[in-house]
């Protein structure tokens, strides 16, 4: 299984902002370790499903987003 992290870029508004996870399985491997990748991803770290795509060979690739959430400081700037 492959997993790789597309960041968001940073010229888009904060209402469009997700960051991406892209999850590859193989034919060879099984099902539920894709299936229980994805449910560990969603339980812990708040990645929801947005697209499930079936390859002819047999590969599977799984698309997951989050919101990305930017925190500003309510401190006063030290001078």
């Amino acid at each position: 299984m492959l997993q790789e992290r597309i960041k968001p870029p940073l010229h888009h508004s904060d209402e469009q902002r997700f960051e991406y996870l892209v999850i590859t399985s193989f034919p060879t491997e099984p099902v539920h370790i894709a299936r229980a990748a994805i449910r560990e991803h969603a339980d812990n770290g708040k990645w929801e499903l947005m697209r499930t795509c079936r390859y002819e060979g047999g590969a599977y690739k799984y698309w997951l987003r989050r919101r990305v959430m930017r925190i500003r400081s309510t401190l006063p700037p030290l001078d």
